[in-house]
């Protein structure tokens, strides 16, 4: 049984990711609108991961037995500086969650709450990765610069990403 506390914070981690979904798409957006749809293809990723993330909260909830309660999502920005600031912005965001999730583990360790315990340990994991993969993107766009044929070939790169949909074991 998870308490009402953890449950609050639970629901809450589903809105901040939600944002982040809708952040990414947002930048989605903006790349497609500026001619870089390779990059638009990879906020589109990254939004579809965001969107697996809200929905494992949301399944971990409703299996335990618990209410999900669904907040307003906040606008995100439309406007974005280069790629490399997006990407900046994107390692920030990501440190924000990361931060987040740490304080859901330590609320579930004050509570004793082992089943959420193992269970956020997912989402510590795959922060390690998101940010990993957001400042080898920073690296790479700080080696090219903001224009020319080093920046198509990034984005000939972000075209090969796709989403992988993460299995039960995951």
């Amino acid at each position: 049984m998870i308490s009402e506390k953890m449950t609050s914070a639970l629901n809450e981690q589903i809105n901040k990711e939600m944002y982040s979904a809708y952040l990414y798409m947002s930048m989605s957006a903006h790349c497609s609108n500026v001619g870089l749809d390779g990059f638009a293809n990879w906020f589109m990723v990254q939004y579809q991961e965001e969107m697996t993330h809200a929905m494992k909260i949301y399944d971990y909830l409703n299996e335990q037995g618990e209410k999900v309660i669904l907040e307003a999502i906040e606008k995100p920005p439309s406007e974005f500086g280069t790629v490399l600031e997006m990407f900046e912005a994107t390692l920030k965001h990501e440190q924000f969650i990361t931060r987040s999730i740490h304080e859901l583990v330590d609320l579930a360790n004050e509570e004793k709450d082992y089943a959420t315990q193992i269970f956020l340990q997912w989402f510590v994991t795959e922060q390690i990765e998101e940010e990993g993969n957001d400042n080898e993107i920073i690296a790479k766009l700080k080696l090219v610069g903001n224009e020319g044929n080093g920046l198509f070939m990034l984005d000939r790169e972000m075209a090969a990403r796709t989403f992988n949909e993460p299995t039960s074991e995951e």
